[in-house]
């Protein structure tokens, strides 16, 4: 026999006396045939008796499942208060959480229909929608500027976040606890825009979400939200999340999407101006390159399909076998490197640098690798922190590393266009070329967008008027110069041929 699924109703009160016993009530009785049921109410340090009411209906009410009353000594807050919550439904090893409010807005009658969808396996998170009814809610009570701002900030926050929510301001919510385990729900807000929060963390993670009409119900009861306040910290939730896309903004929170098979983070750009493009223009058919760090396989691809035998080295493998002619797996913290640059004209390096524990100890032992000599070319790309979007963000305070940009978790080190010169000409090498690479608008924007093929050009165009500061990534051109060993023999070599042939 297979076991029931086990739901808790969880039902969160504040100043709640008047209304918790009839929403105990009406939590329907026929939820016990089909699931192993519990409800919890959480009382947030109400100024009333609520705690003692919801005792009384446990106590004079014959309920049909059992029923756990708690009292948060200090106030949680809306959003904390639901983070204990789901916590008790994690730690207690249930299958779906109900949030229902203690208030009686959101009627417990739906719960059988608003439950189906999860038990049917069609989503991991049900909200109840009082905007899919034409015309329901303000018919319901709604004051007329609730909706209003429900409307505007729903619009808002599905063009920012590319959803296409009824709305994303009801509080009738039903989760998949293994849903809500895949989230760190435990980071958002304390306050009323938690609800925001964790519509934006399911969405990045990958979670599917489900709306089903509600009726709407507004009666006698005391709204504790500043709308104001409220708007505002819903807009700073939508646009930090949509920034951190970007990679210009990072927070923890938003920091969820399912991780994807292999190890690679990063996309191609072959299709738009980048270090990628920069490269392979550069590199003529049949030269034998060396790509150091390039184990995504975007550059070996593009290079073997002209006809260039290329070697890999990186600590991470290749998913694809035929990436490479040739792939040692090695990390390139460790000198020396597995292989002799004698074997190839042309070594590539792209957004590899700033990812190195000690760049300047790796540009120096490339100095003295004899093998690198300055006939090969090492073509390198690297962020430029001195990009005007991140000057602005230290300006105004701001410096936050993120999933991806120049400001990548993973990289150790900052380089602007200077400095990253003066590391390798002040090791001995020789810049030949330097091109300022612009922001990769494309991937953000999408690569036949309007906007984004726009901000390129723009993009382009200011780079040629002031590098340091409109340039994303810069892109070098380097040759090894001959060591004072090389010149010494090489005078020896010629002064002893030039004596033979005086003799």
């Amino acid at each position: 026999m297979t076991a029931r699924p086990r739901l808790l109703v969880f039902i969160v009160a504040y100043n709640a006396e008047k209304t918790i016993r009839s929403v105990l009530t009406r939590i329907p009785e026929s939820l016990c045939a089909d699931y192993d049921i519990e409800t919890l109410v959480i009382d947030d340090a109400s100024q009333d008796d609520t705690f003692v009411e919801g005792h009384k209906a446990v106590a004079e009410e014959e309920l049909p499942f059992p029923v756990t009353v708690l009292f948060n000594p200090v106030n949680q807050g809306y959003g904390g208060n639901q983070k204990i919550g789901f916590h008790y439904a994690i730690k207690n090893g249930f299958d779906y959480v109900a949030l229902v409010h203690g208030d009686g807005q959101y009627a417990p009658e739906c719960l059988p229909d608003l439950l189906k969808p999860l038990r049917d396996g069609e989503a991991d998170a049900v909200f109840g929608s009082r905007r899919l009814t034409e015309g329901g809610a303000l018919k319901g009570g709604m004051p007329f500027y609730k909706y209003a701002g429900n409307k505007i900030l729903t619009a808002m926050q599905n063009a920012l976040l590319r959803s296409d929510l009824s709305e994303f301001h009801s509080g009738y919510r039903l989760y998949s606890v293994k849903a809500l385990s895949r989230i760190p729900f435990d980071l958002n807000s304390d306050v009323f825009h938690f609800d925001t929060d964790i519509i934006i963390q399911l969405l990045i993670a990958g979670q599917r979400i489900r709306e089903l009409p509600i009726p709407t119900y507004y009666g006698d009861e005391i709204c504790n939200v500043d709308g104001l306040k409220y708007a505002w910290d819903v807009t700073k939730s939508t646009f930090s999340a949509r920034m951190q896309e970007y990679g210009l903004l990072y927070e923890r929170k938003f920091d969820c999407r399912a991780a994807e098979p292999g190890h690679d983070q990063y996309e191609s750009k072959l299709d738009f101006p980048s270090p990628h493009t920069e490269a392979v223009s550069r590199i003529e058919k049949g030269e034998r390159v060396l790509d150091l760090g390039g184990a995504s396989g975007y550059l070996g691809r593009a290079l073997q399909a002209r006809g260039c035998p290329v070697t890999g080295v990186d600590i991470f493998p290749p998913e694809d076998d035929g990436t490479y002619d040739a792939f040692h797996q090695h990390d390139l913290n460790e000198m020396p490197l597995p292989v002799s640059f004698a074997d190839y004209d042309t070594i590539v390096m792209l957004d590899v640098i700033e990812h190195l524990a000690a760049p300047e100890r790796f540009v120096e032992q490339l100095r003295k690798d004899p093998t690198l000599t300055s006939d090969k070319r090492l073509l390198l790309s690297t962020g430029n922190v001195a990009f005007g979007i991140t000057r602005l963000q230290l300006l105004l305070g701001q410096f936050n590393y993120g999933k991806r940009g120049i400001l990548d978790l993973t990289h150790t080190r900052l380089f602007t266009i200077r400095t990253i010169t003066k590391l390798f000409e002040q090791a001995g090498f020789s810049v030949t070329d330097r091109k300022g690479i612009p922001a990769p608008f494309p991937l953000a924007l999408g690569e036949k967008s309007l906007a984004g093929r726009f901000l390129l050009r723009l993009n382009q165009w200011l780079i040629r008027i002031w590098p340091q500061f409109f340039a994303y990534q810069v892109f070098l051109e380097i040759r090894n110069r001959p060591t004072l060993t090389q010149l010494l023999d090489t005078a020896v070599s010629q002064s002893a041929e030039r004596a033979k042939k005086r003799a």
